[in-house]
């Protein structure tokens, strides 16, 4: 029995050398999105704040644990008026609320479940993970990458200024799809 407690014991600690916290590389990271414009196309749009960090088990190619935060006043969808207009009272409020925060719950091989805040409202949302793995840089750090994509609804946050056109329908979809692509540098 003995050797079966050392065995095990081990075992988690083997694996545990195995996995690293990366600290997110914002320059070679991207947290995107898009929403319905006039019910005839896309607007796209990015945060170029970005931080957190992640835990990536190198032995088994895993991402273990994912923490971040997006700073609203970012926001970037290459049109300054519609920027101030986002970061509004009637949007996102970015001088009340001025975080984003993303907390993994559960991570699966091909999916990461995790806790959003917007405006204060918090809910588990669901991500599509796609695992990039992870190198050692021509300079010598470790890297990790993955990218997520997902949706969520921007009124379940109390995003919910709209316009109704005159030919019907509205100015901007409900649904806002996710586009997230994160490299981490391995902390040391």
């Amino acid at each position: 029995m003995k050797f079966l407690k050392l065995s095990l014991a081990s075992l988690i600690t083997s694996s545990a050398l195995f996995a690293g916290t990366y600290n997110v590389d914002a320059s070679h990271s991207n947290v995107g999105f898009t929403v319905k414009h006039m019910m005839i196309t896309n607007v796209s749009g990015k945060f170029n704040d970005v931080a957190g960090n992640f835990e990536y088990d190198e032995k088994t190619n895993m991402l273990k644990s994912l923490s971040g935060e997006i700073i609203v006043a970012s926001i970037n969808t290459a049109d300054e008026k519609r920027d101030a207009h986002l970061k509004a009272e009637e949007l996102f409020d970015a001088a009340k609320f001025p975080k984003i925060d993303f907390k993994a719950t559960k991570i699966e091989e091909n999916a990461v479940y995790g806790d959003i805040t917007i405006k204060g409202v918090t809910k588990n949302i669901k991500l599509e993970l796609e695992n990039g793995g992870a190198i050692t840089d021509p300079w010598g750090k470790q890297r990790a990458g993955f990218e997520l994509v997902g949706k969520i609804n921007r009124k379940d946050f109390g995003i919910t200024w709209n316009k109704v056109l005159e030919t019907g329908g509205v100015a901007v979809g409900e649904e806002i799809k996710l586009q997230i692509a994160i490299e981490g540098i391995l902390a040391k």
